[in-house]
């Protein structure tokens, strides 16, 4: 059988037919509530409950999650020629100034202003590609907890409500970055946080401060003509030691999230294939035929069809069993993508395809 890094795929090898109705719009009552499906190491998947992910794991396990925060990055406003005007915040440059996608029907021109919320200004320092660099008269946090909306991705159809400032949110959130949540995190509470320590499993903490590109469609049917969005992260040297004495211990390194994984990965390769201390952008594109350096399991929620996230589940676990597994997943009517259920994978066995 053909190894996964011998066949060459396009586009359309990742593309999956799903009901709308199966896009969740709203999140489980509670976070544990979620549906689990479990797909092992030898391609066969398991229907289980979030609440019973303790019994997948064993001592010495490290789970490592993504400690990002996500701001209230969307602004509304209008331009100082009375147009209306959308602010999407990509990234914080300082206390004053970001990256930022902007949606108008006229493009602002540099030097131009913005009035956002009615009291907030933005000025139009330039552009950079896609990205425009504002400047605010208020620092940037602050007008963005007190003006901004929760970036609810584009397949979630109401405005943002109170009930999202919570939810779409890890509980171990900390550091302030990221415009859309890592969202395998979302289905911890403290509870099974401390749970995980009475069992001798350990915790882990890498950054990622995910970007809006996550979102962004892949275009060309040859994936090797496709430019990643880069996003920001960080490995502690604490995390590195932790994961190191798991793995001395026999625990697998099992990540909590694609951005989980990106981090490690891309941390390994910057450091030929050693996990170090590390902080950079990253453009990492995990597809099939990838060569995995540190991750051992990783838990996710199902992803959009023909995206980059669900490229790299397929070189996690082989494409051919993604595709069932999703198969059964849209059969057995599981909720999809970021208030959706999630998977727990096992890393596939060698030349699975």
């Amino acid at each position: 059988m053909a190894s996964e890094n011998q066949i060459e795929y396009s586009l359309k090898d990742f593309d999956y037919h799903l009901p709308t109705d199966l896009i969740a719009q709203h999140p489980a009552e509670r976070r544990t509530d979620s549906r689990l499906l479990h797909v092992d190491e030898t391609g066969q998947w398991h229907d289980r409950q979030f609440n019973q992910l303790l019994d997948l794991l064993k001592p010495n396990d490290i789970l490592v999650f993504n400690d990002t925060l996500v701001i209230k990055a969307r602004l509304l406003g209008t331009k100082d020629t009375g147009g209306k005007v959308e602010v999407l915040v990509e990234r914080i440059l300082d206390s004053h100034r970001v990256l930022a996608h902007v949606r108008a029907s006229k493009t602002p021109k540099t030097g131009s202003k913005l009035t956002l919320a009615d009291n907030l200004e933005a000025r139009v320092l330039g552009r950079h590609h896609d990205l425009f660099e504002l400047e605010f008269d208020q620092e940037v946090l602050g007008a963005l907890d007190q003006y901004g909306h929760v970036p609810l991705p584009p397949y979630i159809e109401h405005a943002d409500q109170p009930e999202d400032e919570q939810r779409y949110q890890t509980v171990y959130a900390r550091h302030p970055g990221a415009v859309a949540a890592p969202t395998a995190g979302l289905h911890f509470d403290e509870a099974m946080l401390d749970e995980l320590g009475k069992r001798g499993i350990g915790k882990a903490f890498v950054t990622l401060h995910v970007g809006a590109g996550t979102f962004q469609p892949v275009r060309d049917n040859d994936l090797s003509t496709h430019q990643m969005h880069s996003e920001w992260y960080t490995i502690p040297a604490q995390t590195v030691s932790a994961i190191e004495a798991a793995k001395t211990a026999g625990g697998r390194v099992i990540a909590v999230g694609t951005t989980s994984v990106r981090a490690l990965e891309s941390a390994c390769k910057a450091n030929g294939g050693q996990l170090r201390a590390h902080q950079d952008d990253t453009q990492l594109f995990i597809k099939p035929g990838y060569q995995w350096q540190i991750v051992d399991a990783m838990i996710t929620n199902f992803h959009l069809p023909q995206s980059t996230l669900l490229m790299l589940v397929s070189a996690f676990i082989g494409l051919q069993t993604m595709k069932r597994a999703y198969e059964h997943a849209v059969d057995q009517r599981y909720r999809f993508f970021s208030y959706g259920d999630a998977m727990f994978l096992d890393k596939g066995l060698p030349n699975a395809v």
